[in-house]
């Protein structure tokens, strides 16, 4: 940058050369401007909370040798580790509906589960057994349809859901459930998959109520 000096009016005006001591640093940009202005970066959108944080616990992974069985009423009962027990203690005095679990043969473990508390509860847990079976529990506002989440197919009676009375229904994939309270706000549905259909009825009969 170069300093005038003189009148204002003056035709010319001498220029002065800055000495070293007093000449002012001037940035050089390393590369000429782009002859199109740069693009101003788009904000980047803030999620918004959901006015209801999820708050579904899922089972402890399990460990070790499954627990012994208990007595029935108690959440030693289930079958599963220490930890899945404990879990069915924690689902039960969190709800104030009655809560069950399964109580199965050996080679039968917990394959996932969780519980929520959000819009009156609920608790879904399956359990993986031999030749690929499985078996699931559904308990509480898991549903909020009027078919009650059930397999599709055919009603086939009354079937027991540990001490409750329930509709049996034969799905068309094969499948078998048993529902108590099918499309109300609370309800209990098992569902077996690759099971024979007095087995499945058998389990679901032998489900505990954990107190």
């Amino acid at each position: 940058m170069l300093l005038a000096t003189g009148c204002i009016g003056q035709r010319e005006a001498p220029t002065a050369t800055p000495t070293a001591a007093t000449a002012p640093s001037v940035s050089v940009p390393s590369a000429e401007p782009s002859a199109e202005p740069s693009a101003t970066p788009e904000p980047v959108a803030t999620p918004v909370p959901t006015a209801e944080p999820p708050t579904e616990t899922p089972i402890p992974p399990a460990s070790g040798a499954p627990a012994a069985s208990g007595q029935p009423g108690s959440a030693t009962a289930c079958t599963g580790t220490a930890a899945n027990q404990d879990f069915f203690a924690k689902v039960a005095a969190a709800f104030d509906w009655p809560v069950y679990c399964a109580v199965l043969p050996a080679r039968w473990s917990v394959a996932s589960g969780s519980y929520r508390s959000a819009g009156g509860g609920r608790m879904e847990i399956a359990y993986n057994g031999p030749g690929g079976a499985r078996f699931e529990l559904h308990e509480g506002a898991f549903c909020d349809l009027p078919e009650g989440c059930v397999p599709n197919g055919p009603d086939a009676g009354t079937a027991a859901f540990g001490d409750l009375s329930g509709t049996l229904v034969t799905g068309d994939d094969g499948s078998y459930a048993v529902v108590v309270d099918r499309g109300k706000a609370r309800s209990w549905l098992a569902v077996g998959v690759g099971l024979d259909l007095e087995v499945f009825k058998g389990f679901a009969a032998d489900l505990s109520l954990v107190e």
